[in-house]
């Protein structure tokens, strides 16, 4: 098997946008494309509050998380001050225009990490207290 697996080509990438990768294990990836066509990498998950960073805003070598506005450095995937915290970063390659992941590092890399599920509770409600004993 070969190191690096092809993804898509730079131009499949909208301009200041990004693109899912799915994995057989773990969360997503996200592959990010700025203005000057760099390309970058990321598990799609914030730091803060695991929002959905392929839903987010790219700007320069960055982007914003679309739940609460933390800028995440899209070299590093680290939370810039006054916030704090990191997500995952994968290894790119472009050759030839097109985008390769590393296969090593999508199999192993991050695979505990899970996304926080939005809606009730999953616990068990407890019973209230009978009438007169609150």
């Amino acid at each position: 098997m070969s190191e690096w697996k092809k993804i898509c080509l730079v131009k499949d990438i909208p301009v200041l946008g990004s693109r899912r990768v799915a994995r057989a294990k773990g969360m997503d990836v996200a592959v990010f494309r700025n203005d000057q066509d760099e390309v970058f990498a990321l598990l799609d998950r914030c730091p803060h509050k695991g929002g959905p960073l392929s839903q987010g805003i790219v700007f320069g070598t960055s982007v914003a998380c679309p739940l609460h506005n933390w800028t995440i450095g899209l070299a590093d995937g680290c939370a810039k001050a006054p916030d704090e915290g990191c997500t995952q970063k994968f290894s790119v390659q472009v050759t030839g225009g097109a985008v390769h992941l590393n296969q090593k590092e999508l199999d192993t890399l991050a695979l505990d990490a899970h996304r926080p599920v939005a809606g009730p509770q999953r616990q068990p409600i407890l019973s209230p207290l009978p009438l007169g004993e609150g």
